[in-house]
């Protein structure tokens, strides 16, 4: 009986009717790789036709040549594949024309909000700062991106540290950004959404550019990137007081601040400087991340504070603001930022990985976006 009913459903007409809207529908619902929606909502399908068992899909690419052809062929496959009646399917691709292209990037800039630079509520903008290089900060952010991009969380990095941009590295990014009319999407690792100068440039080549240009870039990266709706925003600063972390300060007017320091006194105090800029620039200070703060033995377990203790104490009371963790020198996590599989990723149940996570929660909370406009700012003196 279950057989009759089957061949009834797929051998007659409204059975066949039947089945090519369920095989449209799972065609349309399968989303682009790179912009994130499903193809029904961004125009990419051309047609869906069944040919016995067969179902034959066309899909416009945004681009000719798209990197994810392959991935999108094999993803609408699987989508299908699901159903009754159906065996095999088969893709074939053509390109988007320039009308086409240009009317989906209006649609996008309009659907994304970018041109606000979340100021809209709906997204956690946090930067994190350090007063001087080598404190770990990069290895921080991206740390915290993916522990958010884990626990569910939409998540884009913003690699603002233009001259010594490291993130690409860290996170293990080998796809480029695909940009058409005007508009760059963005490369994802782990679940993060990243724009960096390291995926524009050689690794090894310098970044040789004054003020208006650095400027220029991070507007551009800000407003012409298809962000889509994010929960965080993370932006990793470079080391100091400069122009790019003024820039920034003024583009993301309600962005909270997350200060990295070592425990010992020369970043402490080094450190307090970024905390004094975020406070002139109207930014508040979410917290503070006491990097490197002890060394565990792999063998005795002994506990050795290498470079100090309370630093991180000490700038957090200073600032007027928590401290959310002390992150312990581990090998792994200096190991997984250059193999591409950040600690929190590779090994989340380790001592610095527990304490990475925790402060991602942490601070997912004390950055909310209701929390920048309910929570006083706190000026340090």
């Amino acid at each position: 009986m279950d057989a009759a009913h089957d061949a009834d459903v797929n051998g007659s007409p409204d059975g066949r009717a039947v089945l090519l809207q369920q095989a449209q529908a799972a065609v349309a619902g399968v989303r682009d790789p790179e912009i994130g929606m499903p193809l029904g909502d961004l125009g990419m399908v051309r047609a869906v036709e069944l040919d016995g068992d067969t179902v034959k899909v066309g899909i416009a690419l945004t681009v000719p040549g798209c990197p994810m052809k392959e991935r999108i062929a094999k993803d609408v496959a699987a989508s299908l594949g699901g159903l009754e009646g159906i065996s095999h399917a088969e893709v074939r691709f053509d390109a988007m024309t320039a009308v086409q292209r240009g009317a989906l990037a209006s649609r996008l800039r309009a659907r994304s909000g970018v041109e606000r630079y979340f100021t809209d509520g709906k997204t956690a903008v946090i930067v994190v700062a350090s007063g001087k290089g080598g404190v770990g900060k990069s290895t921080i952010t991206v740390n915290l991106a993916c522990a958010l991009a884990a626990a569910g969380k939409r998540v884009g990095l913003l690699d603002a540290d233009v001259w010594g941009f490291s993130v690409p590295r860290m996170l293990g990014v080998s796809e480029d950004p695909v940009a058409f009319d005007g508009m760059l999407f963005p490369a994802q690792a782990h679940g993060v959404k990243v724009v960096s100068v390291g995926l524009f440039v050689e690794p090894e080549a310098p970044v040789i550019w004054r003020g208006p240009l650095l400027h220029k870039t991070m507007r551009q990266f800000l407003g012409e990137v298809y962000w889509d709706e994010l929960d965080v925003l993370l932006c990793d600063l470079p080391p100091g007081t400069g122009d790019v972390p003024l820039s920034l300060a003024g583009m993301l007017p309600q962005a909270s601040v997350v200060i990295v320091t070592t425990p010992q006194e020369a970043a402490r105090t080094v450190a307090q400087r970024a905390g004094v800029l975020a406070a002139r620039a109207d930014l508040r200070v979410a917290g503070v991340i006491e990097n490197m703060a002890s060394f565990v033995c792999p063998c005795c377990g002994e506990q050795t504070e290498i470079f100090g203790a309370g630093g991180g104490e000490q700038l957090a009371r200073a600032l007027g603001a928590p401290l959310i963790a002390r992150v312990p020198l581990a090998a792994s996590l200096r190991a997984g930022g250059d193999q591409g599989i950040p600690l929190v990723v590779s090994d989340p149940d380790s001592p610095a990985g527990v304490a990475l996570r925790t402060a991602a929660e942490q601070l997912l909370e004390l950055a909310a976006p209701a929390n920048n406009l309910a929570l006083e700012r706190s000026v340090p003196t």
